[in-house]
C-alpha cells in the first residue's frame, strides 16, 4: 500500500504536467489505458469466465464512477495545487462511513460520527468558502472524493457475489469505454517525445499502483492498510515542490490535519467494531 502511493502520486505529478498541452479527458483517457490494457491482459491468460456476473449495472456504475471520479480530479488538479487536490479526497474515507450507514444499514456509532463532522470541518479549512483564498475548482476534487467513497460501497455490494479480478476487468473496460466517448471532440496529438514518454509512464505506473493496491487488500484487511493510503500526501507535497514549486499553506496543512485525525480515528473504531483475525 505504501508503495502504491508513492507510484499514485507520481502518476498524478505526471497528470497535472501533460494538462499543460493536452486536455484534461484526454490525459484521464492515457492514465486509464494502463489498466485497460492490464485487464485485457488479464482476460487473455484466465479467460472470459472472469466477466461473469451476477450485478452487472453495479458494475457498470463502478466504472462509472472510477471514469467520472478521475477525470474531476484531473480537471481539478489542472488548476489547483497539486497537495491541496489530494488533500481534499481525503474526505472519502469518511465519506464511505456515511454511505454505509444510509445505504448498507451499518451501525455507526457517536464516535464515528463526531469524527465524520470534525473531518468535513477540516475539509472547510482547506477549501475556504466565501474567502479571498478560495479558488471553484476544489469543489471538483471533492466531488470527485464523493465519487470515489460510491466506488467503495458498490465494491461492498460485489463482494459477496464477484471475485476481485471480475470487478478490476469491468471497471477498466467501462471506465476506458466511457472516457472514450469526449476523445474524438478534445483529441490533441502529443506533439513531443517528453510528451509521449510521460503518456506512456503514467499509464504503467497507474496500472502497476493498481495492482498493488489490490495485492494489499488480498493480503491484510482493509482496515489494517487503509492508513497508509493518507501517506500520498507526502509525497504529493514533495513532487509539489519539486515539479511546480508549490508547496501547502498554512490552512491546507490544518485541514490536513484534522481530516487525517478523524479518518484515522474512523478507521480505528472500525478496527474495534470488526477484529483483525488475519
Amino acid at each position: 500500500m505504501l508503495m502504491s502511493m508513492f507510484i499514485f502520486s507520481a502518476v498524478d505529478t505526471q497528470a497535472k504536467f501533460l494538462t499543460a498541452t493536452i486536455d484534461p479527458l484526454q490525459v484521464v483517457w492515457f492514465r486509464q489505458m494502463g489498466l485497460f490494457f492490464g485487464a485485457i491482459i488479464l482476460l487473455i491468460w484466465r479467460g472470459h469466465q472472469i466477466l461473469r456476473t451476477a450485478k452487472l449495472g453495479l458494475q457498470i456504475g463502478r466504472g462509472t464512477c472510477a471514469a467520472l471520479s478521475a477525470s474531476l480530479f484531473i480537471i481539478g488538479v489542472s488548476y489547483v495545487p497539486l497537495a491541496d487536490a489530494v488533500a481534499v479526497t481525503f474526505i472519502a474515507p469518511l465519506l464511505v462511513t456515511i454511505m454505509g450507514a444510509l445505504l448498507l444499514r451499518e451501525y455507526v456509532g457517536i464516535h464515528r460520527w463526531t469524527a465524520v463532522i470534525v473531518g468535513f470541518v477540516g475539509t472547510l479549512v482547506i477549501i475556504r468558502p466565501g474567502f479571498d483564498s478560495f479558488h471553484p475548482a476544489l469543489i471538483l476534487p471533492l466531488i470527485a472524493a464523493c465519487l470515489f467513497a460510491g466506488r467503495q460501497v458498490i465494491s461492498r455490494f460485489l463482494s459477496g457475489n464477484d471475485k476481485t479480478e471480475t470487478t478490476v476487468a469491468y471497471t477498466a473496460i467501462a471506465s476506458t469505454l466511457i472516457l472514450s466517448l469526449p476523445i474524438p471532440f478534445v483529441w490533441i496529438t502529443p506533439q513531443t517525445s517528453t510528451e509521449i514518454l510521460l503518456i506512456i509512464s503514467m499509464a504503467s505506473m497507474a496500472a502497476i499502483a493498481e495492482l498493488l493496491v489490490i495485492k494489499a487488500l488480498e493480503i491484510a484487511l482493509a482496515v489494517v492498510v487503509s492508513p497508509m493510503q493518507y501517506t500520498i500526501i507526502i509525497w504529493s507535497s514533495f513532487y509539489g515542490f519539486m515539479v511546480f514549486d508549490q508547496l501547502p499553506d498554512r490552512y491546507t496543512v490544518g485541514g490536513t490535519a484534522i481530516i487525517l485525525l478523524s479518518g484515522l480515528y474512523t478507521l480505528h473504531r472500525e478496527r474495534l467494531r470488526k477484529p483483525v483475525t488475519r
